[in-house]
């Protein structure tokens, strides 16, 4: 029963030292999340440009939605259903395959771009592809 009552016990140092590690994880995780979102953002500020699109449109909420409707040809009202659940996804799965048709990519890079887009966004943005033009009629 000792043995118990002994590993029980709790220290206020080792408790100090936790929570330093943790905020200190924290920290390097934070600002490891503040580089990607500066990339994507550049990426599609880059790609927005590419397009023919004002880059600032990046930026803004909901807004950089509706330019990225714009760019692969979707109707306006499609954001409306983006932004239902789960069928959003299947709406904004369609929008990626499209800006992937819309900068002569195909299928295997729009995966990449959903499943790795912190890097495939980044290429898109920077590789010597071009805007082709909207490949869905709006």
């Amino acid at each position: 029963m000792s043995i118990l009552a002994f590993l029980m016990q709790q220290s206020d140092s080792g408790n100090a030292v936790g929570n330093a590690a943790a905020a200190g994880m924290f920290g390097v995780l934070g600002l490891v999340w503040l580089v990607v979102l500066v990339i994507m953002v550049a990426a599609f500020w880059k790609i927005f440009v590419k397009a023919g699109q004002p880059g600032w449109a990046a930026i803004i909420p909901i807004y950089n939605a509706i330019v990225l409707l714009k760019i692969v040809g979707r109707p306006l009202w499609w954001l409306l259903l983006m932004l239902i659940p789960f069928v959003g996804l299947i709406f904004a799965f369609i929008v990626v395959f499209d800006l992937a048709r819309a900068f002569g990519k195909g299928g295997a890079f729009a995966l990449g771009m959903i499943i790795l887009g912190p890097i495939f966004y980044p290429v898109l943005a920077w590789s010597d592809a071009k805007y082709q033009g909207a490949v869905a009629a709006a």
